[in-house]
């Protein structure tokens, strides 16, 4: 996909109803004409992962994900040896008088290896999209173990050696900044940071993503999304709460926002019980801002 156009991205992602900006678009454009990884960070629920799948519908093909995590170790990322099918294999051949030498070049081939996500990606026979996603959670070693994928597009597992990638996969990462990433990662990827939306651009995703909301609910939604994220929270919502929460109300059939609507549903938006209490102590203000005064009971 190295002669793709900005253009084609572009269509690429409204068609996909990823509304996106300018600098998204140039971002994949480059990474795919580059071949290089697209590092994306922002806030959590902004539309990061959605890129990659978004990539892989596109183009037509198989998105795999690495989901990090704290201890993730290149043997989970990469490959394991299949022990059970290994013995079972010993077993059959004790009787044939194979040579220890011949037994061990055998059930340490790629006939026993059991490929993990990195590895999958590697050796697929179409161009995949990657996905590795929350790479901040996972520890700085494997960080470093990536760094051979990031550059060389090849893998190396001691039983059997360096495996070069059969096509380059199209990387993405994703970070929430949970923890700085190293310069040697980041210097191997383009970067793109995703915020959260201004309210144009939100009420644009909720229209697209959930076209039976009332437009004046829409509206009212992503008024006070805006203004809820202003607070101090422990997690504040993104795009896909406002989503859930546009299409819970639409499907109540509401027109409008109200403070009693508001509190019942609140757990749609907020998923921690102090940013919760937190809200409910600034719902009057909340709504004020919002423009629903008159609903205040």
């Amino acid at each position: 996909m190295k002669d793709i156009e900005l253009g084609q991205i572009q269509k690429m992602l409204q068609e996909q109803e990823y509304i996106g900006d300018g600098a998204i678009a140039m971002s994949i454009f480059l990474a795919m004409k580059l071949e290089k990884p697209l590092l994306i960070e922002g806030p959590a629920g902004v539309g990061k992962t959605e890129v990659a799948k978004v990539m892989a519908k596109a183009l037509h093909t198989d998105l795999i994900r690495l989901q990090c995590y704290e201890g993730l170790d290149s043997t989970h990322a990469l490959y394991e040896w299949n022990y059970q099918h290994q013995l079972l294999y010993l077993k059959m051949q004790e009787e044939k008088g194979q040579s220890a030498k011949a037994l061990v070049e055998t059930i340490f081939s790629e006939r026993f290896l059991l490929k993990r996500p990195i590895l999958q990606a590697i050796t697929h026979l179409k161009k995949p999209v990657l996905l590795i996603d929350e790479i901040d959670r996972a520890d700085e070693e494997f960080e470093s173990f990536l760094l051979e994928v990031l550059s060389d597009w090849q893998v190396t597992i001691p039983e059997i050696g360096t495996i070069p990638a059969t096509h380059k996969p199209q990387i993405i990462l994703t970070g929430n900044r949970t923890r700085e990433l190293s310069e040697a990662l980041r210097r191997r990827c383009l970067y793109l940071w995703i915020d959260y939306p201004d309210f144009e651009k939100e009420l644009t995703i909720v229209k697209t993503k959930v076209p039976e909301v009332d437009t004046k609910l829409g509206e009212q939604i992503c008024i006070f999304m805006k203004e809820l994220r202003q607070l101090k929270l422990e997690k504040t919502p993104g795009i896909s709460e406002t989503i859930d929460w546009a299409r819970a109300l639409a499907g109540m059939h509401l027109t409008h926002l109200d403070k009693q609507t508001v509190e019942d549903t609140l757990g749609v938006v907020l998923k921690d019980w102090q940013d919760m209490r937190h809200t409910r102590d600034a719902l009057s203000e909340l709504l004020e801002k919002t423009g629903v005064v008159s609903r205040i009971g």
